[in-house]
């Protein structure tokens, strides 16, 4: 089984905390995106990333000097999001990074997919950006097939805890022999299943944390799940989709 999820915008670099294991997989490819981006004008790089001139200015000065090999930051480290802080691999318990390199994958736009203790520099650029590099007409036909084989695991068992943006690049290349559960967490309101973005991505990162805390090797294991006011709701979900209602609650994010 393996567990994907999206990244984050907001980035950070720690090169203290924990060591990088390794590059990327696709760091070759991601060379090329770098390059491509340095190609364009501020105009177009500022259309592609779709920011104010703040962080267009800041980010075509991260590109210009971008080094991939050099200063990173563990990928699980590295971004700085709602997920990620309530995932909270800084204070990881013992035996939790061994869980998630092995069974947890990061998808991105630029590295194409991470393992948590792969090493990352700060960038910017999302999954759905119409980004032509080598003739393509956006990231999804730039990767292809690729991150689909990169996160594939032997059992054939994906858990999806990505938003569509990222699922769609597994999604589009899966096959009768692949088994593909999508984890939804709403509540219901009015009788009907409503996801709230932002309690969705703080789920999402805290069922990456319990999955590391049992050592969860199979999505039937997953149903355990009742963080912060969720239960798995067995009448709404389906053998591709585990549904998590939240009841109700005055819990607001950190």
């Amino acid at each position: 089984m393996r567990l994907i999820i999206s990244p984050a915008k907001q980035m950070k670099v720690d090169t203290d905390t924990l060591p990088c294991a390794d590059l990327p997989q696709f760091v070759d490819r991601a060379e090329v995106l770098k390059d491509y981006l340095n190609s364009l004008s501020y105009d177009e790089q500022k259309k592609l990333w779709a920011c104010n001139d703040k962080i267009a200015s800041e980010n075509r000065e991260r590109f210009a000097h971008m080094d991939l090999r050099h200063s990173l930051t563990p990928a699980l480290l590295a971004y700085d999001g709602i997920q990620y802080t309530y995932m909270a691999p800084s204070v990881f318990e013992s035996g939790y990074f061994d869980y998630v390199q092995e069974r947890l994958r990061i998808l991105s736009g630029f590295y194409g997919v991470l393992r948590p203790l792969d090493g990352v520099v700060p960038y910017r650029l999302e999954m759905q950006a119409k980004a032509k590099a080598e003739g393509c007409k956006d990231l999804y036909a730039f990767w292809g097939d690729s991150l689909y084989r990169a996160v594939l695991p032997e059992d054939r068992v994906i858990v999806n805890l990505a938003s569509k943006e990222y699922s769609k690049c597994i999604e589009k290349h899966l096959t009768p022999q692949d088994r593909y559960i999508t984890v939804v967490f709403g509540e219901l309101v009015g009788g009907k299943i409503v996801t709230k973005g932002v309690y969705a991505k703080m789920a999402r990162g805290e069922m990456v944390r319990f999955a590391a805390g049992i050592n969860a090797r199979r999505p039937e294991e997953l149903k355990a799940f009742s963080v912060s006011n969720y239960h798995f709701d067995d009448a709404r979900s389906t053998d591709t989709q585990y549904v998590f209602i939240r009841s109700n609650t005055d819990r607001k994010p950190a």
